[in-house]
């Protein structure tokens, strides 16, 4: 395999890319395309969606979506950080301030009829907060049609950026509104079960994209095979889908291969603590380019910093508590280059 993710940390990348994808239910409810009711809206100051997603809990998406959000809002833009870890929602705890009055689980339940009605100050300039839900059972689980309504949502806020902070794993909400932000970001920490959780985290993403591609509808039930791992085609991974499609129809291949080739998430490795654990975003880039035909941005890495954890305690914000320290300076560049090198990429998948 290429890269040094392999050898040293022991991961084996053709058995996380058999497993099944998210498609492990048959509600039409979570399978149905949430995008096909979505209305462009008419008039939208939003620039640009960004969301954080990966595969575990605890490799720092809050603390990254925290931080992107205020270096954003440095910069004279007006920012909304919106918590959609929906099952355990605390970036208001990242972002320093107690728990809003109204949250997601508000708008879901009707008590408020916009998402917008959601929206709280932080105290810090240029930056509010959508917090997410807490107190009603099963709002994790939210369905299709409030999913669809919530989406609608977003883009009618009036803010220059959005900054989605998503809950672990690959549920297919949680999938939706990755696939939804016109920058999609994945964090892992450089450890096995992390790299893993991250592997798989992508493949769905990648998956769930090709399987709502309208322009893929044709050969949509090779797709949905392919993302179960005793499918009878014998598809375990995106090259064979790739082939299998190929069978089928070169055309169909043709659109396949554009699709792949939209599709670029970037990746952050934080908790960095030495070259090795550094280079484990090449090792992922290069893996995700052989094996999925991917090209990944590895947009930068945060170095392992004492700092994250005593501003966690003091329930203070990162960039507020130490702002001198290198991790600030590191969130900063990766601001920078996102804005310079991808300021214009918007949501295709609509």
């Amino acid at each position: 395999m290429d890269g040094n993710v392999g050898s040293a940390e022991n991961i084996n990348i053709p058995s996380v890319l058999a497993e099944s994808g998210p498609g492990h239910s048959n509600a039409r409810g979570e399978q149905a395309n949430p995008f096909d009711q979505l209305a462009a809206p008419s008039t939208s100051r939003v620039k640009q969606i960004w969301a954080i997603g990966g595969g575990k809990g605890g490799v720092g998406k809050s603390l990254i979506a925290s931080s992107l959000a205020i270096t954003l809002a440095r910069t004279g833009n007006k920012v909304i950080a919106i918590d959609l870890d929906l099952g355990g929602a605390n970036l208001h705890t990242a972002l320093g301030v107690d728990m809003p009055r109204n949250t997601l689980s508000d708008f879901f339940t009707r008590r408020v009829n916009h998402v917008e009605k959601c929206v709280t100050p932080t105290g810090i300039m240029n930056l509010d907060i959508i917090s997410g839900a807490q107190d009603s059972v099963g709002v994790a689980n939210v369905g299709h049609d409030e999913k669809v309504r919530l989406l609608q949502n977003l883009r009618e806020l009036d803010a220059d950026y959005l900054i989605l902070d998503l809950g672990a794993g690959t549920t297919y909400n949680t999938l939706d509104f990755f696939l939804y932000a016109d920058l999609g970001m994945i964090t892992l920490l450089p450890e096995p079960t992390s790299i893993e959780n991250g592997y798989r985290f992508i493949k769905s993403a990648y998956y769930r994209r090709l399987s709502l591609c309208r322009r893929l509808d044709n050969i949509r039930p090779l797709i949905e095979s392919a993302m179960d791992s005793k499918n009878p085609a014998g598809i375990r991974s995106p090259s064979d889908l790739f082939r299998e499609v190929n069978k089928v129809s070169p055309e169909a291949g043709m659109r396949l291969k554009e699709e792949i080739e939209r599709f670029r998430p970037k990746l952050v490795v934080n908790q960095a603590r030495t070259q090795t654990d550094v280079d484990i975003g090449f090792s992922v880039k290069t893996v995700c380019k052989k094996y999925f035909g991917i090209d990944m941005d590895y947009v930068g890495y945060l170095d392992y910093d004492s700092a994250v954890w005593q501003a966690v305690r003091r329930k203070r914000p990162l960039l507020q508590e130490f702002p001198n320290s290198k991790l600030v300076s590191s969130l900063e560049r990766i601001v920078q280059y996102l804005v310079k090198r991808h300021g214009h990429q918007k949501n295709d998948i609509l």
